[in-house]
């Protein structure tokens, strides 16, 4: 029998494992250890892939439609999420570079300035995203640098990504890079606003944002420095993606002068990066004017846009094979599965297994809640995770006689990191050809780096 049909058989017989042959005083309920099973046949498919990715995502539904697990509606709602929109908007947009060649002379230009090397190229898009995170949203800042990367590898003749280390390396580190910077401000996405308030209903005043960045500063500076030394250690003395600073400006010298189609392609990119990134200058005047949907508009804009020639600058047809339609299915699957472990109480029946545990010990409590927000963040959402479980991490210290703020900063660590499985936005590099396998093998070692180190900075934060 071959690995292939094995891998086939065992997801659904894990599945099935799951659902009947799990006590139902563990997760609550059938429904639940239905969510459970899902998770995990899903992985396994993911990661040893015996179907396309895009296939896998789609499990939910069906076991969904059989086992009647929550309701469909509010499953398939997530496949058509704000999120998708905005990653199809980014799809179209990006789409645009490489019709026009524009996706060239930006690689050019950027490994001129960069350059080959792989530590050098880890380290900047590591810094790059973990910035623009701490006051965006993860999702925009991933859907806006990831094709950039892309376009630069692909122009360094890396044109299939799931076969290259190196290339494998760079979008993680975005990825990775995002998810740390989250941690710096409360700014860094919604989940840290569901921190946010949850402190302000125990302090009864205004949080200032300020105390953050005092409480998470350390930690923030530990996580940021460490994760980006072991990115760097997986990376060759020897490794590169290609040439010196100096080819690379001569291949930018040869290009032709910009076209006009090329400036609108990168004049679009500007505007539906740069209002996203600006959306709480206007967020009062135009409320519904989302990151997703300033997206979308301007993919519209891009199709309706002709050149003096009459070309115009996109049409669907042409469009629609240029568009990463795996990354969408791929990202919708992992929040279908998210929002299947939530509605069912999984999650709530996973935190009060631990909230019941009666530890003394304030390292084992700093250990145990980021054991668990940073696997439950890799399962869920982190906006879903800060929600179930700052309430558990709350109740679980005042039954302690411990004071709970301490320790929702500590939860606060965990809510905002997640390496190892291609949901939320590490679905996006997964989209543009990384093999789960090699990000299950590489998060799997962070995430232990990360939970151990942050663990004694936890512990100093509450002694």
């Amino acid at each position: 029998m071959s690995n292939r049909v094995i891998h086939l058989i065992l997801g659904p017989l894990i599945y099935i494992l799951c659902y009947y042959a799990v006590p139902l005083d563990v997760f609550g309920s059938y429904e639940a250890n239905g969510a459970v099973g899902c998770i995990l046949w899903m992985a396994l498919w993911w990661i040893f892939v015996p179907v396309d990715l895009a296939v896998t995502a789609f499990i939910p539904i069906g076991v969904n439609a059989l086992f009647c697990l929550m309701d469909m509606k509010d499953l398939i709602a997530n496949y058509s999420s704000e999120t998708i929109l905005l990653l199809l908007g980014a799809s179209i947009i990006t789409a645009s570079w490489e019709i026009t060649g524009l996706d060239r002379r930006v690689a050019a230009r950027l490994l001129s300035f960069v350059g080959g090397n792989l530590r050098t190229q880890i380290i900047v898009w590591f810094l790059l995203s973990a910035v623009l995170s701490s006051v965006l949203p993860n999702a925009v800042v991933c859907a806006a640098i990831i094709p950039i990367a892309v376009a630069q590898l692909k122009f360094s003749g890396f044109k299939d990504i799931s076969s290259s280390r190196q290339a494998s390396l760079v979008l993680l580190s975005i990825v990775y890079g995002a998810g740390v910077g989250g941690l710096a401000t409360p700014l860094g996405g919604a989940m840290n606003l569901v921190t946010v308030k949850y402190i302000e209903q125990i302090t009864g005043s205004e949080y200032m944002y300020a105390q953050w960045l005092k409480n998470l500063l350390p930690v923030f500076l530990v996580i940021l420095v460490s994760n980006i030394i072991y990115m760097v250690l997986q990376c060759k003395k020897t490794d590169s993606l290609g040439n010196t600073k100096e080819y690379f400006k001569e291949e930018f010298q040869k290009l032709d002068a910009m076209s006009v189609q090329e400036k609108w392609a990168l004049l679009l990119f500007i505007a539906a990066a740069g209002l996203s990134f600006l959306r709480p200058l206007y967020q009062g005047y135009l409320p519904g004017l989302k990151p997703a949907y300033v997206f979308i508009i301007t993919a519209i804009i891009a199709f309706v846009i002709s050149t003096k020639g009459g070309h115009r600058l996109l049409t669907w047809k042409s469009t629609q094979q240029k568009i990463v339609w795996e990354l969408i299915f791929v990202f919708s699957g992992g929040i279908a599965v998210g929002t299947l472990f939530n509605s069912t109480g999984a999650a709530l029946a996973i935190g009060q297994h631990f909230s019941c545990m009666q530890v003394q010990s304030d390292y084992l409590l700093v250990l145990m809640i980021l054991v668990f927000t940073i696997i439950l963040s890799d399962v869920t959402s982190n906006t879903a995770t800060a929600a179930i479980s700052i309430p558990l991490v709350i109740a679980l210290a005042e039954g302690l006689n411990k004071d709970p703020l301490v320790y929702i900063y500590v939860a606060s660590i965990g809510v905002n990191l997640s390496y190892m499985l291609p949901t939320s936005i590490r679905a996006i590099p997964v989209g543009y050809g990384l093999k789960p396998k090699f990000m299950f093998n590489t998060g799997f070692l962070i995430t232990l780096m990360t939970i151990i180190l942050s663990s004694f900075v936890g512990y100093y934060m509450v002694s």
